[in-house]
């Protein structure tokens, strides 16, 4: 890690090199030619020439030309100086066009960033700017796709879901209507209606509270406040709270953990990702099966899995399984969500410092919960309470 950080750097440091050694160089010819000036102007036989002009420029008074051009002999270091001095500002702008250049080489790279059909093309010097402005770019266009990707899927699920509301609520309707229109229904025949009508109405629920949660999805707003938690207490609380659901399909919970484990955590938010674990776990059991759970402790985190029996989830779908709005039921089956359970879960572990994997094979799906014992450093978005 710390060579690729330090490359860039280095090639920085060159460039600022090969600037200030062309300031020196510059400085250096400055000199060389204000002395090359004076040993011809003010020694040897060229002085006569520098005396003959003199004298031209005093109108032919001899004695006053002499008597400057000893006295410029006699300051000639002042003059050397302020000669070398005039030609190094007089020289200076060319060198600053060049430095400048680069500027304008990297504002014209900046611009191409936007136009994928553009090439991005820098000076040699500037090899280091040019990869980081392609690199840049490769992002970009990747976060494009990416946002084009969930738009659609979103929008897709939209429609899925618009659809699916069609099939509960026609059901409810039928089914009022016979209730409304039949007088001589049999008591066993009414109560079997209204049965159906209570299930269509849970199902319409859940569809419009999946509106609801791909409205106002968004990861970012994820606020992460710690505290200290039971962490055997809070996966026996869920367990019991999931009976009821366990039941309809005669399916059994086996818990394994630790006396009382402890750890640094957002209860709220952790409890969010245990529930959507589990719920895929009775989502996707078969039935008359057994869902295991189990917790165990670390050298510095904690491990917590989820494994059930059930279909084989294949490997290109599992590899996307933790992404915004994909669903694992691409034919709109009772059993999806929107999507964002598994995405939502994995952000939450890993605003913890964590990491949450998956593994499916002969029949045995197995979610993986790592997250540390103590909260890592707070970043902006989380909170010690």
């Amino acid at each position: 890690m710390k060579s690729k950080k330090k490359k860039p750097f280095s090639e920085y440091r060159h460039l600022k090199r090969k600037i200030i050694f062309g300031i020196l160089l510059l400085l250096a010819g400055s000199f060389a030619v204000t002395a090359l000036v004076y040993f011809l102007v003010l020694r040897g036989r060229v002085n006569v020439w520098a005396v003959n002009i003199l004298v031209t420029i005093f109108k032919g008074d001899y004695p006053r030309a002499e008597n400057v051009y000893f006295e410029i002999s006699r300051h000639k270091a002042v003059i050397m100086a302020g000669a070398s001095l005039l030609i190094f500002v007089v020289s200076l702008p060319f060198f600053v066009s060049r430095v400048t250049g680069y500027f304008k080489a990297i504002n014209d790279g900046i611009d191409a960033l936007n136009s994928p059909e553009d090439e991005i093309r820098l000076p040699q010097d500037l090899a280091v700017v040019e990869r980081t402005l392609h690199s840049v770019r490769a992002k970009m266009i990747g976060q494009t796709a990416e946002t084009k990707l969930l738009e659609q899927r979103k929008n897709d699920l939209i429609v899925y879901l618009a659809h699916d509301l069609k099939t509960p609520l026609a059901s409810v309707t039928g089914y009022i209507s016979l209730l409304l229109d039949g007088e001589d229904i049999p008591e066993e025949l009414r109560l079997k209606y209204l049965h159906i009508v209570q299930e269509k109405a849970g199902r319409l629920e859940e569809l419009i509270d999946e509106f609801f949660e791909i409205a106002r999805y968004n990861l970012s707003d994820i606020k992460i406040h710690y505290g200290n938690i039971n962490l055997t207490r809070l996966l026996e609380q869920l367990v019991f709270e999931f009976k009821p659901m366990l039941a309809e399909k005669n399916l059994s919970c086996r818990l394994s953990a630790g006396e009382d484990l402890r750890m640094e955590c957002d209860a709220d938010k952790i409890q969010r990702v245990f529930d959507n674990l589990l719920r895929n776990a009775v989502l996707y059991s078969y039935p008359d099966t057994e869902i295991f759970v189990c917790a165990r402790e670390l050298e510095n985190d904690f491990e917590i899995t989820f494994q059930n029996s059930g279909d084989t989830i294949p490997a290109d779908k599992l590899e996307r399984i933790f992404e915004q709005f994909y669903r694992l039921d691409s034919a709109r089956s009772a059993k999806g969500g929107a999507g964002l359970g598994l995405a939502i879960a994995k952000k939450i572990v890993e605003l913890h410092g964590g990491n949450i994997t998956a593994q499916s094979e002969n029949e045995t799906t197995v979610f993986t919960v790592v997250l540390p014992k103590k909260p890592p450093v707070l970043p902006s978005d989380t909170d010690k309470v």
